[in-house]
């Protein structure tokens, strides 16, 4: 189902978007969007990219310009801990700072359905962090050396 975000809409010089759900059909579109927003050391593997795509019970949303893919948010549920996890949201850079990134972190949390969602982000990426605080989340771990290169990953969680 496409829904259309109408604040985009009114937003001037603003392109029209939706979102919609993804499917494997969309992995070409991904791949790219992803080569375009992390890091390559930071990029899914082939097969994750996929799974993502593909395997049931998963939250896999994509914001769409026409038939383009301009973001992409991945949620997972772990049922017995009553918590879901967000586990890669993306913006390509020339759609950013659009509203693109927090409708589909509101709509995979809909998606997702639990008291409690955690994602985890590079400790550097500042932006980021930014953007999941002023959406509730908070620090509650730190893991070290989880991302390539030894950098740290702050772990947020959002209570709803």
């Amino acid at each position: 189902m496409t829904q259309l975000n109408t604040q985009q809409e009114t937003s001037p010089g603003a392109s029209e978007w939706s979102i919609q759900n993804a499917t494997w059909r969309d992995f070409t579109q991904l791949n790219q969007l992803e080569r375009a927003c992390f890091r390559s050391e930071d990029l899914w593997p082939f097969w994750d990219l996929i799974g993502a795509l593909t395997l049931p019970g998963l939250v896999r949303l994509k914001a769409v310009v026409g038939e383009k893919m301009v973001g992409f948010i991945g949620g997972e549920r772990d049922i017995t801990r009553r918590m879901g996890w967000v586990t890669t949201l993306g913006v390509l850079p020339a759609y950013r700072r659009r509203g693109i990134a927090i409708a589909l972190l509101e709509r995979c949390e809909q998606g997702l359905g639990m008291p409690a969602i955690r994602l985890c982000v590079r400790a550097s990426n500042h932006a980021a962090i930014s953007l999941y605080q002023s959406r509730g989340y908070e620090i509650v771990n730190r893991w070290q050396k989880y991302y390539a290169g030894g950098e740290e990953a702050l772990v947020l969680e959002k209570r709803r």
